[in-house]
């Protein structure tokens, strides 16, 4: 891999792993295709103990970004409180009273999903659809996050490459995760981390458990431990739905390339179809598996189906 030549690195990782009409010319769902309702009916058997983990971060003022690309923390607003109650002010009749709030926020400044049409390569979105004709201002007319509304449930794999190979449990910033590096990860942790066909992995770094710590930083585009470019054809060949990661942008950071600003993202999004989930709390759900020594679980991570958006906040639900 040349770092100077991150446009050729592209073009061909891109021809190599490009799934553009392999579910037909008009899939909206990417790799999200390869759940069916058997996965997600194994997926449903994983869950013994009934424990569950939510793995999102909090979303709130207190949250990583600093206004870059105009993300900003969500900023909360209560309408009606229970001061309003106690002074009679909201008009209700017989006593009654309530609470009403509303939030503004970017849709992809916590615990995230990246849409299908999120990221253009050479003005193409997924399945080689021009670009404008997909993401209007009016929002994604095609791939908008709705549409996965119902898709992203199944079977979770907990690669914890942090603990695996880093110090206490975290990696530095910078670390370039290869193909490598996860294949050693799955053979510690054993046969329930085996990864496959369908199922939604989420990678652990430590940098959110380095950053609850710290502070925030850089967190929110900084330097960061995360995915090499060549992982590209893993990500492919496994045939995996979908893919999550503790940090801000999935891959690595300062990118691999000089002059390139995620070039993984140009590859798995728009050619692959592959959904990619950011800036989610891995941390609890980590601490179990390495207790009990299972590394795979029922994951429900359902966005928001905000009509044509490239991306939606959520809450996914590992239950083990």
């Amino acid at each position: 891999m040349d770092p100077a030549g991150p446009e050729e690195a592209v073009a061909a990782s891109a021809a190599r792993n490009r799934n553009w009409g392999r579910w037909g010319d008009d899939d909206v769902l990417g790799t999200l295709n390869f759940i069916d309702d058997a996965k997600r009916a194994h997926a449903a058997r994983l869950v013994r103990r009934g424990a569950a983990f939510s793995l999102s971060q909090r979303f709130d003022m207190n949250g990583p970004q600093k206004g870059w690309r105009r993300r900003t923390n969500p900023v909360h607003t209560m309408l009606d409180t229970g001061v309003d109650a106690a002074l009679g002010n909201q008009g209700f009749p017989h006593g009654i009273g309530g609470a009403d709030d509303v939030i503004a926020m970017p849709l992809q400044c916590s615990t995230q999903w990246d849409g299908l049409g999120h990221i253009f390569d050479h003005g193409r979105a997924w399945n080689g659809r021009p670009a404008e004709k997909v993401v209007t201002s009016e929002g994604d007319q095609v791939t908008g996050i709705e549409t996965a509304a119902a898709a992203i449930t199944g079977r979770g794999v907990l690669l914890d490459v942090g603990r695996a190979l880093g110090t206490d449990g975290e990696l530095p910033d910078g670390f370039a995760i290869t193909t490598e590096h996860l294949a050693a990860t799955i053979a510690r942790q054993g046969g329930t981390a085996r990864v496959g066909r369908g199922d939604i992995v989420c990678v652990r770094t430590g940098q959110l458990t380095r950053a609850r710590r710290d502070g925030w930083g850089d967190y929110a585009g900084g330097a960061a431990p995360g995915l090499s470019f060549t992982t590209a054809d893993w990500l492919h060949d496994t045939e995996i739905a979908a893919v999550a990661t503790d940090t801000w942008g999935f891959e690595v950071r300062p990118n691999e390339f000089d002059h390139a600003f995620q070039p993984l993202h140009q590859v798995a999004i728009p050619n692959i179809g592959l959904f990619i989930g950011e800036m989610w709390d891995l941390d609890a759900l980590a601490a179990d598996c390495a207790s009990d020594g299972v590394y795979e679980f029922q994951l429900v991570a359902a966005p928001l189906p905000i009509t044509g958006a490239v991306g939606s906040p959520v809450n996914p639900i590992a239950l083990k």
